[in-house]
């Protein structure tokens, strides 16, 4: 599935607009930009089953380096600091990776 099929082109152009700058993410802002915020929990699985590369169940931080460029191929790579960041938010247990669950809660904290 295509992110465009879950998310609106326009939304996922302003998002990645508003963040262009290096060290500028912050991933609240960029899901309620988006338009993640707003949907059902079912469908913010979807796109993080987009999201999750390798299809292992998780977004690990090497996946979350390139988190922009799967909403579109003309997102930027996080930087390390941003990674860290977003990855310390998001991953609850502790285990290093962020889960379906785990994204879900973070998009809709």
């Amino acid at each position: 599935m295509a992110m465009q099929e879950l998310l609106k082109a326009e939304d996922i152009k302003k998002a990645l607009d508003a963040f262009q700058a290096a060290d500028s993410f912050d991933h609240k802002k960029f899901f309620e930009i988006v338009g993640l915020k707003a949907m059902s929990a079912d469908n913010v699985k979807k796109v993080f089953k987009v999201l999750d590369v390798d299809a292992s169940g998780f977004i690990e931080e090497e996946e979350l380096k390139f988190v922009l460029k799967g909403f579109s191929k003309e997102g930027r790579d996080l930087t390390d600091k941003e990674t860290k960041a977003f990855l310390s938010a998001a991953d609850k247990d502790g285990d290093g990776k962020i889960g379906i669950d785990e994204f879900e809660a973070i998009v809709h904290e």
